[in-house]
């Protein structure tokens, strides 16, 4: 058995050279700040992640932190990153490996596959990068790699098409410098293998890439089969207090932006005053809405309307509501929806 594939030692050679080096989770085999990079990095891209992962960790520097701050902390160190499962996910992951692996990480890909957040993929990657272990990974970009350089027909996300890309996956991943080719080929996606204008002039694997000697590195991976994105409209309530504070009520814990701090929300076309006093229990008076915009989610878009809203009486809602009253000129540490934040940002900078 050969320990390392062709592609992999062209791959690696590349990587020597051009990989990215000094991101701020590498250099580690901590599978700590591993797990939790690879977590924000689930769908978001790595600058982005960058600014989020450094003030997590300095807040929440090992598992023990994680899984003993408050859910509010840990998604408001999520505030702006989106698909907040993942937040959540990963502290409650926290918590099970505090409670039933006595705070040691796992070291076999089932053990870790069970854990909340981490599908197989995720698991391989820490396993590759913190234990040096042979696991194929099978993110994003290497999806991309490996249609483009075998021409796999299919969107990746259908099942056969991703069964045929795992077996591949598999095959290349050398037996040797297995942490190095794990970050090498994300690498090789961000950068050469990109999703819109790829670099082929630049790539290692050129010479040997199906798509690219067919000319038709534009038709792979090919796109899933397109269905309309809905739009949905809401108001998100204003509600003042006789203090300027603005009412904000927790989520339920699943579902869109679960758990975090909201704005109320009614339909568009309710009447706002017996809405609130049906389902909040004070009378209110309406004023003129604020422009909406649009927020976009991967299966939706949202189109919001803030209305600014006073508070004739504020007795009941403590009592019936996961509620608080917040003062946005004196933000506190709760995990907020992103559009949520720019209107209370709006709105500080109004008052």
């Amino acid at each position: 058995m050969t320990t390392t594939t062709p592609f992999a030692k062209r791959l690696l050679r590349w990587y020597n050279v051009h990989g990215r080096k000094n991101l701020p989770w590498q250099g580690t085999r901590n599978p700590y700040k591993i797990w939790v990079s690879e977590i924000m990095l689930q769908q978001t891209q790595v600058a982005t992640v960058i600014p989020y992962y450094e003030k997590f960790i300095l807040a929440l520097p090992c598992v023990h932190d994680l899984a003993a701050a408050p859910v509010d902390d840990v998604l408001h160190l999520w505030t702006g990153l989106g698909y907040y499962a993942r937040g959540r996910n990963l502290h409650v992951a926290a918590k099970l490996i505090v409670t039933e692996h006595q705070g040691h990480f796992p070291d076999t890909l089932k053990a870790w596959y069970a854990l909340p957040g981490v599908g197989r993929s995720t698991a391989g990657a820490i396993l590759a990068i913190a234990h040096g272990q042979r696991q194929p990974i099978l993110d994003g970009n290497v999806k991309r790699i490996l249609c483009r350089y075998f021409a796999i027909e299919g969107w990746p996300g259908d099942k056969a098409a991703e069964s045929q890309l795992w077996r591949h996956a598999e095959a290349l991943t050398p037996h040797l410098r297995v942490q190095d080719y794990t970050q090498a080929i994300m690498d090789l996606g961000a950068i050469v293998c990109r999703r819109r204008q790829p670099l082929c002039n630049q790539c290692p694997q050129r010479s040997h890439c199906a798509a690219l000697l067919s000319d038709s590195v534009h038709v792979y991976p090919w796109s899933k089969p397109h269905k309309k994105i809905p739009i949905r409209s809401v108001a998100m309530l204003l509600l003042f207090d006789s203090k300027q504070q603005v009412l904000l009520a927790r989520r339920p814990p699943t579902g869109l932006w679960g758990g975090l701090w909201s704005l109320p929300e009614c339909d568009m076309n309710e009447d706002i005053d017996r809405w609130c006093r049906s389902r909040l229990g004070f009378k209110v008076e309406p004023g003129p809405p604020w422009p909406t915009f649009r927020h976009s989610f991967s299966h939706f878009h949202l189109d919001i309307t803030p209305i600014p809203t006073h508070v004739r009486n504020t007795t009941a809602v403590m009592e019936r509501h996961e509620t608080v009253w917040y003062n946005v000129n004196r933000p506190d540490r709760r995990g907020l929806p992103a559009p949520v934040k720019r209107i209370l940002e709006q709105l500080r900078v109004t008052t």
